[in-house]
Order: structure tokens, then C-alpha cells, then sequence
């Protein structure tokens, strides 16, 4: 499963075409609060399950997209975080959330 497509939608969406056919939508707000990199993860660890995260406007702007390998995108953000490697099977996942709970591992 590989992404034939990836665009910004609104300034508010992040759009992704599927190989297979199917389509994703990820709010750019829920794709930086499930950032995958090491220091994101260990800051979701430290909060209790009751922790809202407030993000502000330049850390929900994507200013690029680039392709790792043939496995994942990297998200530069307006606010200049650049660290997260987003893995498509992970991108996947994200789009089906419903909840607030996420793991990376389910």
C-alpha cells in the first residue's frame, strides 16, 4: 500500500490517494498531535489521559512534504519541527482514528 497522491486540502487536511483505490483525509492538527518522532512520543508519554493539546497555528502549517524511501513521508512544519517520520501503514491507521487514543502499535 503506497500513497499515488498526497495533498494539502483547505489548509486544514492532509489528502492521500491510495494505490489500492481508497482515500484518506488527516486533519494537519490530528497529524502533528500523533507525530511519530522520539521526542513527540516521549512528551504523549509524560501527560495524563486527561491532556488536551493546545497546538498553535504554526505548528499545525506544513511548509514541505518529502518522500523517505520508498516507506514514509517527513513533514516540515511552519513552527520547525521536521523530525517525524511518517510510515504509510502509520498514515493509514491515523486516517481510520476516531478517538483520541492512538498507538502505533495496533
Amino acid at each position: 500500500m503506497k500513497p499515488v497522491q498526497i495533498k494539502i486540502v483547505g489548509k486544514e487536511k492532509l489528502f492521500i490517494k491510495w494505490d489500492d483505490r481508497n482515500e484518506s483525509e488527516i486533519t494537519l492538527d490530528k497529524l502533528r498531535r500523533f507525530c511519530p518522532c522520539a521526542t513527540c512520543l516521549a512528551e504523549r508519554e509524560k501527560q495524563s489521559k486527561s491532556y488536551i493539546q493546545i497546538l498553535s497555528m504554526n505548528q499545525v502549517k506544513i511548509l514541505n512534504i518529502s518522500q523517505v524511501g520508498n516507506y514514509a513521508i517527513g513533514i516540515s512544519w511552519k513552527d520547525g519541527h521536521n523530525t517525524g517520520i511518517y510510515e504509510f501503514t502509520f498514515l493509514k491507521k491515523l486516517a481510520g482514528l476516531t478517538g483520541e487514543a492512538f498507538s502505533a502499535d495496533s
